[in-house]
């Protein structure tokens, strides 16, 4: 059978020149392993469980091609970390873009929802994050207009996030366009509660932090607007929510993370998730008792 005639139309086509630079599928399982913190060989081996004949040539494609930054971190024997470039992170929204198509039509009946089925893939995979240590040098824009860690520095935190909220000053979302799909709506009143809450999450030494995949401006007014004591991080390059593989749904343009809440110990690693949500002021209270029996921590800061 002779090859296809290449198709002239395809040099001016970016679908076909992005497929060509990612190649197969399993150079999309090594970005999403990539993104996970998992940078290494023998790290990547052992999680995609591919062949090293393969995984090689994959990293080696997408390393000549731009995607990947191969670092060398030993010398004798030489041994390299396989780092994403500002191309390569460039493609963590097609990451969850996939993920969130296969969520909702493969592994879901099709219905745009924010929540998700207590024993269906998203929450299983959520549960699946109990024992995950986040990856090193993951840093989200916060409201103070900062780079900053999504988990404290030396103490647990209850890491919750959410849909988005409304922006003080726009113009009211057209009517029937939010309310109908079911998790989207509540996310000011999670942020009060968790306001309220604050002085109690605070004196047991437990940080609060909110997460969204809303632009850091309009975190900030909305932040402002609230007198929030506690920082919103955005997520809008999904470096957070490729990491975890957080449940996502798409709201027009927007990719919105489903609600749900991570307890993290001090040392990073996840320890308990709440997911799916369907009575915010209960869970939180969960994640108030679950992260008092991690210890306490230093209170010094918000």
């Amino acid at each position: 059978m002779s090859p296809r005639t290449p198709d002239p139309a395809a040099d001016n086509c970016g679908i076909a020149q992005a497929a060509a630079a990612v190649g197969d599928w399993w150079s999309l399982l090594v970005l999403r392993e990539i993104a996970r913190g998992h940078v290494r060989f023998d790290a990547l081996a052992r999680e995609l469980g591919v062949s090293r004949k393969i995984l090689s040539e994959r990293l080696t494609t997408l390393a000549e091609r731009g995607v990947l930054d191969r670092r060398r971190y030993h010398e004798r024997p030489p041994r390299y970390e396989y780092l994403l470039t500002d191309q390569g992170r460039g493609l963590l929204p097609v990451l969850v873009a996939l993920q969130d198509w296969a969520d909702r039509w493969l592994l879901g009946d099709g219905t745009l929802t924010g929540l998700a089925e207590e024993d269906g893939a998203e929450s299983r995979r959520v549960r699946a994050l109990v024992g995950t240590e986040l990856p090193p040098g993951l840093l989200l824009r916060a409201t103070d207009g900062s780079l900053r860690d999504p988990l404290a520095s030396g103490r647990p935190t209850v890491l919750f996030a959410y849909p988005g909220t409304g922006v003080p000053g726009s113009p009211p979302e057209p009517a029937g366009t939010l309310d109908p799909i079911p998790g989207n709506a509540g996310c000011t009143l999670e942020n009060r509660l968790f306001r309220a809450a604050w002085p109690r999450f605070r004196g047991a030494g437990i940080a609060v932090h909110g997460v969204s995949t809303q632009s850091p401006a309009a975190q900030a007014a909305f932040a402002q607007a609230e007198d929030l004591p506690f920082p919103l991080m955005s997520d809008t390059g999904m470096d957070l929510t490729t990491a975890l593989r957080l449940p996502v749904f798409r709201l027009g343009q927007e990719v919105r993370i489903k609600r749900l809440l991570l307890v993290c110990d001090a040392e990073r690693t996840i320890r308990h998730t709440l997911f799916p949500i369907t009575d915010i002021p209960a869970a939180l209270e969960d994640a108030l008792r679950i992260g008092r029996t991690l210890g306490p921590g230093s209170t010094t800061h918000p």
